[in-house]
């Protein structure tokens, strides 16, 4: 990392003013920085210009760092020109997993850090009637597939593609998203862009059974930067996410497991604050209680007399995202 500051030295008896930190931005073309995000401690600036997101810049109080940008921020990048492609030809793609957690959730960014989420590959969904052009697209965009992708196309309708230029893999659903249980994004895709819609991110990642902690830290941020409410983009949906648990007792066990343990992770990242795990437990604790007033259907009444005895969830190969 590479420390700037208004009037501050950089190195042992030299200062350096801010006019003299974006002389050197632009003459080593890292582009100009502009506003982003703004809260009380950090200001996050965008560079303009240069390749794919090289680099980041943070104004932390009167100080400017510049470090070399690692991998999350070049798959967020990567992932929104894809449906922004996409968008131009008439396409509806959607950015689904992390990338999508990150994108969504840009005032507690910081936890993410703190978290040390890393990002692996960019997972999208579109519609199965526009799946060729998705795929010419794709194409285009200079993503190719191999043989052990191809097998996964035939079994489970999972299109794995990657980008040489960058190694940097792609999986493509359509319709659905068939792991543990299936999510049915038919009809929801113009919720939001360029991701899912909130409420579809919170049960695309609650659905993994043996869910394990990047998928939970990605539920931490998600709940600690969003409200839980009804009918609105803008909030994780309680009524939509109760009626569908009302008639799928498997998939109720499921969330309702995952929301538990969620809960109980909280006390293991120090770094949290009281207000941060107050937060986010009482979300939890008005959701859970959304899900349990729901009156539940005849069929998941009959499936919770079995309760887990029987396998409630689909095995498949990984059922995270």
């Amino acid at each position: 990392m590479v420390l700037f500051s208004r009037a501050t030295h950089l190195g042992s008896g030299t200062y350096v003013k801010y006019s003299v930190v974006l002389a050197f931005l632009r003459k080593a073309n890292l582009g100009i920085p502009a506003p982003r995000e703004k809260n009380d401690r950090t200001r996050k600036l965008l560079y303009l210009g240069g390749s794919i997101c090289k680099h980041n810049i943070t104004l932390i109080g009167d100080f400017l760092s510049v470090r070399q940008e690692g991998s999350v921020q070049g798959f967020v990048e990567e992932a929104t020109n894809v449906v922004d492609a996409a968008r131009k030809r008439g396409l509806e793609l959607r950015i689904m997993g992390a990338i999508a957690v990150w994108i969504h959730c840009p005032r507690f960014s910081h936890l993410h850090e703190k978290l040390e989420r890393k990002i692996t590959d960019i997972d999208v969904v579109g519609y199965s009637k526009q799946k060729d052009d998705v795929l010419r697209l794709l194409s285009d965009l200079g993503y190719v597939s191999d043989r052990r992708a191809r097998m996964l196309m035939a079994v489970l309708q999972r299109y794995q593609l990657q980008n040489p230029t960058n190694n940097r893999k792609i999986d493509v659903f359509f319709d659905k998203l068939e792991m543990c249980h299936t999510i049915d994004f038919r009809g929801r895709l113009q919720i939001d862009y360029p991701t899912i819609s909130l409420t579809d991110l919170f049960l695309e990642k609650m659905q993994i059974v043996e869910i394990n902690e990047k998928d939970i830290k990605d539920m931490i941020v998600l709940l600690r930067e969003h409200e839980i409410g009804m009918q609105s983009s803008d909030v994780i949906d309680s009524g939509y996410i109760s009626t569908l648990l009302s008639r799928d007792w498997g998939f109720y066990y499921t969330v309702t497991r995952n929301l538990s343990k969620v809960k109980g992770f909280l006390p293991e990242y120090p770094f949290l604050t009281y207000e941060d795990r107050s937060d986010i437990a009482a979300k939890i604790d008005s959701l859970s209680e959304a899900i349990e007033k729901k009156e539940k259907s005849i069929k998941w009444k009959m499936r919770a007399r079995v309760g887990p005895s029987k396998p409630w969830y689909n095995k498949v190969e990984e059922c995270g995202l």
